[in-house]
């Protein structure tokens, strides 16, 4: 009996042996992972768990996302593969990815191949964003003779944004108090301060040279005083670049229009009442040769330039501070491309009187606004 049991102790060994020396190399040839490692992965990336993807079983393909401005030329992607599995070329070796490249994974037995294509691809992301004008931020010009604006950055830098045409005004009416102006601010607004716009009289001069009134206005953009006699429309200058997507526009604000409405030659127009503006423009600054361009105040509403538009229809008189909302109507799309090399515009305009680029309006009519947005949407690249 202990001969036999000896016997089959043996025989079990070896047939155990005997499974281990026959077990078959692994088929599996697969990519599971694949990984790059990046001294700064943000400039790559769009988060640092962007740098590692996982592949799925089925798939031929390994996609990274990254940036649309990322450098792909010279990556270096790792890759964990099914036990005893080989690549070529080698995990971790550097290639260009501008365009896919062809990676072939050979099982351990050697006898199973598959090819994956490794690619890059560059994509934005759209994230929400907001440009808030409150109007906190003013000042006597360096005569003290009218206020003007600005708006700051996040390190608290001021930056020029805000134009009026405070300083046309002053041609015609030089005596003039800083609060007696067209454009000046409300330290009592809805939350701190904000803006006054108001149709003014030129009195005498203005007569003179048949421009009557001066509406309140203030607009993102410049106001170039030597044209102000010559070519009004042309100076006003409507935008600064802008490198987001709006969408629309909010606010606060409150209308009162003047007493008596008149034309450029100063006639009262029985039956009409003055009209407040409030709109938004978002063009292409560029022409087709490249050339820099702006809108001018007989084109910012009508220009072929302009990609979207965010108006008023109807400014409502209201005696207390009432919401508003307008959304940015898109007549064309917007190249991500461009909007990345700052190719686009953005213009926000407010006047008393719509019909003032023109001289025409009523004397007391009055704007007032304040807590602006433009609500963005953003394609981080």
């Amino acid at each position: 009996m202990r001969q036999l049991h000896i016997c089959g102790i043996v025989v079990a060994c070896l047939l155990c042996a005997s499974c281990i020396k026959d077990e078959p190399l692994g088929e599996e040839c697969d990519i599971e992972a694949a990984y790059v490692h990046a001294d700064d992965p943000t400039a790559l990336f769009f988060s640092p768990g962007d740098t590692l993807v996982s592949v799925l079983y089925d798939s031929p393909r390994v996609i990274f996302t990254v940036r649309r401005s990322a450098d792909v030329t010279a990556l270096a992607p790792r890759f964990r593969l099914t036990p005893g599995a080989t690549i070529v070329p080698a995990s971790g070796s550097v290639h260009d990815f501008s365009q896919p490249v062809s990676y072939t994974v050979t099982s351990e037995d050697g006898n199973w191949h598959r090819t994956y294509s490794v690619e890059f691809q560059r994509e934005t992301r759209v994230v929400g964003d907001t440009l808030n004008l409150d109007f906190e931020h003013y000042r006597l010009n360096d005569q003290s003779q009218f206020y003007t604006w600005f708006e700051t950055d996040e390190q608290g830098a001021e930056r020029p944004a805000w134009a009026t045409g405070n300083s046309g005004f002053r041609l015609s009416m030089s005596n003039a108090r800083p609060d007696d102006y067209p454009t000046v601010p409300l330290s009592d607004g809805l939350d701190g301060a904000a803006v006054r716009l108001t149709t003014r009289s030129t009195g005498a001069f203005g007569r003179m040279v048949g421009k009557r009134i001066a509406a309140g206005n203030l607009f993102i953009g410049e106001f170039e005083l030597s044209l102000a006699l010559s070519q009004p429309l042309q100076a006003t200058r409507f935008g600064q670049s802008f490198q987001r997507r709006p969408l629309r526009m909010t606010g606060y604000y409150q209308y009162a229009p003047g007493p008596t409405y008149t034309d450029a030659q100063g006639n009262s127009v029985e039956g009409r009442t003055d009209q407040g503006a409030i709109y938004a423009v978002f063009y292409r600054n560029k022409d087709a040769d490249g050339n820099a361009l702006v809108l001018f105040g007989d084109n910012v509403q009508t220009s072929p330039q302009i990609v979207a538009l965010a108006k008023m229809d109807h400014v409502t008189p209201v005696a207390g501070w009432t919401p508003f909302d307008i959304e940015f109507n898109y007549t064309d799309t917007v190249d991500m491309q461009r909007l990345s090399q700052r190719d686009y515009s953005l213009t926000v305009v407010f006047s008393s009187s719509a019909g003032g680029d023109t001289f025409e309006g009523a004397v007391g009519s009055q704007l007032l606004i304040d807590k602006v947005k433009v609500i963005c949407e953003k394609e981080e690249d």
